[in-house]
């Protein structure tokens, strides 16, 4: 049986449905969807640079609760409720990762959770 372990930090939303915010597997974590909450308030931050920016240090907090950063990601996958904002998504991953990059898809969705524009969700393989 793998060694499964729960990863939780306060740096980010609490989990709002029946999932954890990742789940580490040996040297696999999988980080569930995060959408711009305000882990502080667990309120949608306001327009789509804002939440771009608030999914990334979500993400960020949970890999760093998992012992990781995200230059540990290899793959990403992003949901938009409007594809014209990947551009953005694009400008603003440049300011959150290094080369090389992970692989990743971006998928364009009728609706996300609690309103908002962007979710995204990936794996880390940490070594160590």
């Amino acid at each position: 049986m793998a060694n499964k372990q729960i990863i939780q930090t306060p740096d980010a939303p609490a989990a709002i449905g029946t999932y954890s915010q990742a789940v580490r597997v040996n040297e696999t974590v999988y980080l569930s969807g995060q959408i711009g909450l305000d882990p502080s308030t667990m309120q949608m931050v306001e327009g789509i640079e804002a939440q771009i920016h608030r999914v990334f240090q979500n993400l960020r907090a949970v890999a760093t609760a998992a012992d990781s950063s995200l230059d540990d990601m290899v793959k990403l996958n992003v949901y938009l409720t409007d594809l014209a904002h990947f551009a953005r998504v694009n400008e603003t991953m440049a300011g959150y990762f290094h080369q090389p990059y992970p692989a990743r898809a971006a998928v364009g969705v009728a609706a996300l959770p609690r309103g908002a524009l962007v979710e995204m969700d990936g794996v880390l393989v940490v070594h160590g």
